[in-house]
C-alpha cells in the first residue's frame, strides 16, 4: 500500500517519511487513532516504505518485487499479529498464522475495516477475540530468524489492546530490546488499555478522524459515488471512513440498532411508576442479552452517539447534527430535551460501564436490566 493510497493525514505522512529518510527510525512505534481513521493502511503504507527502500519521493520507486510482494501483503519480512479466537476451522489455541488467509483478503477488500468487521469475517462476531501467550511465542520465534532480504524485519500487531496480560508481559523484553533491525508497529484505538510498560517503550502517534472532505474524495475516487451523495454520508460518517462505506453499502447495521434504542427509550420513559413497563424493560434486555457480545458492545457505542447528537440539537448546535432517525413518529428535536448537561455525564458514564462489563463477559442480561434501569431515572432527571 502506498502512502498516496491513505486517506489524507498528510502531517503524519510528513513525519514518517522524513524520519525513515534520515534513518531515525524508532524500534517500536504506536498508532492510536479511532476507527476508521486509517491507522492499519498507514502502518502497512510505513512498512513498504521501509522494506521497499522507496526513499524517492512517492513510494513506489524502490525494488519493485519488494513492492508487488507488499501489495499481495506477502513479503516474507513483514509479520502481522491480530485478534482471534476459536471457530469451526481452529478449534484450540488459535493464533494470526492460522488465519493469515482470511487476514490478507480483509484487508485487501477493506484496509479500514473495523474489529466487527473482522470478527465478522472470521465468523466469531459473537465472541471476543484477544492475543494471547501462544501468539507471543509465534512472535518471539518468527522475529528470531534473520531478515529475508537483510533489511528490517517489521512486526505489525493490530489491536494492541486486546493482547492479555500474558502476552503483554512475554512481549514486553523483545519490544524494549528488540534483534537488530526489527520494527514493531502497534496499532490501537483505547490506549489506556495497553499495559504502561509497553506504552512506555513506543514512541506514539495519535491519529485525528478524519474530516469530512477527505472521507467525501474517498468515496468519489474508491467507490465512484456522487459527490453531494458523497458530502452527505461523509457528514453522517463522524470521521470513520468505515462508518462512510458502510452507510454507503447500505448495511452499517444502524437500523436496527435505532430499533432497539427507541424501543428502549419509549420504555425507560413509561417506566417511571408503571410495573409493567420495568417488565418490558427486562424483556428488551434479554433480547439484546441473546446477541453476541460484539453486537452488545457496538450497539451501546452507538448509544453513546445518539445521546450526543440529542445534546447537540438541544443545545441548537445544528452544524454537528448528522443522525436523521428513520423510524416513523420519532423525532430527535422531541427526544433532544430529555438529554442535557445536567445528566448527558451520568448516561456516558453508564453507558461506559455497562461496555466494561460486558467485555469482561459479565452476565449481559443483568447488566442490560440494571443500565436500562438507570437510564429511566437519568431521562427524568431535571
Amino acid at each position: 500500500m502506498l502512502f498516496s493510497e491513505v486517506l489524507g493525514l498528510p502531517h503524519i505522512k510528513t513525519h514518517l517519511t522524513t524520519t525513515a529518510q534520515k534513518g531515525r527510525i524508532p524500534h517500536a512505534q504506536l498508532f492510536v487513532g479511532p476507527s476508521g481513521s486509517g491507522t492499519l493502511p498507514m502502518a502497512i503504507a510505513y512498512a513498504q516504505y521501509v522494506l521497499c527502500k522507496n526513499m524517492g519521493g512517492e513510494n513506489n520507486s524502490g525494488n519493485e518485487s519488494c513492492n508487488v510482494k507488499m501489495n499481495h501483503l506477502s513479503h516474507p519480512d513483514l509479520h502481522f499479529a491480530f485478534p482471534v479466537a476459536n471457530n469451526e476451522k481452529i478449534k484450540k489455541n488459535p493464533v494470526s498464522s492460522n488465519f493469515m488467509e482470511e487476514w490478507r483478503q480483509f484487508v485487501q477488500e477493506n484496509p479500514y475495516g473495523s474489529l466487527y468487521d473482522w470478527y465478522q469475517k472470521l465468523g466469531i462476531e459473537n465472541k471476543q477475540g484477544q492475543m494471547g501467550v501462544h501468539e507471543a511465542q509465534e512472535i518471539v520465534k518468527s522475529l528470531s530468524l534473520k531478515s529475508y532480504e537483510g533489511g528490517y524485519k517489521v512486526m505489525i500487531i493490530w489491536m494492541a489492546e486486546k493482547m492479555n496480560t500474558a502476552c503483554a508481559n512475554k512481549l514486553l523484553k523483545l519490544i524494549e530490546e528488540p534483534p537488530n533491525k526489527t520494527l514493531f508497529l502497534l496499532i490501537a484505538e483505547e490506549e489506556e488499555s495497553i499495559i504502561q510498560t509497553i506504552r512506555s517503550r513506543c514512541q506514539t502517534l495519535h491519529f485525528p478522524p478524519l474530516n469530512e472532505v477527505v472521507i467525501a474524495e474517498g468515496l468519489v475516487n474508491l467507490k465512484q459515488c456522487e459527490q453531494a451523495k458523497a458530502l452527505t454520508i461523509a457528514h453522517r460518517a463522524n470521521g470513520n471512513f468505515t462508518n462512510a462505506l458502510h452507510i454507503l453499502e447500505e448495511n452499517a447495521g444502524d437500523e436496527q440498532f435505532e430499533e432497539w434504542f427507541i424501543t428502549w427509550v419509549r420504555n425507560a420513559f413509561k417506566a417511571k411508576g408503571n410495573k409493567s413497563a420495568i417488565a418490558d424493560l427486562i424483556s428488551w434486555s434479554e433480547s439484546i442479552a441473546a446477541t453476541g457480545r460484539e453486537s452488545q458492545k457496538k450497539f451501546l457505542l452507538f448509544c453513546m452517539d445518539f445521546f450526543r447528537q440529542a445534546l447537540l440539537e438541544n443545545y441548537k448546535a445544528k452544524d454537528l447534527v448528522f443522525m436523521e432517525p428513520q423510524t416513523k413518529g420519532f423525532k430527535l428535536s422531541n427526544f433532544a430535551p430529555f438529554v442535557s448537561g445536567n445528566n448527558i455525564m451520568a448516561i456516558t458514564k453508564e453507558l461506559e460501564d455497562a461496555i466494561y462489563h460486558i467485555e469482561r463477559n459479565g452476565n449481559a442480561k443483568i447488566i442490560l436490566t440494571d443500565l436500562s434501569i438507570k437510564l429511566t431515572r437519568l431521562l427524568h432527571k431535571n
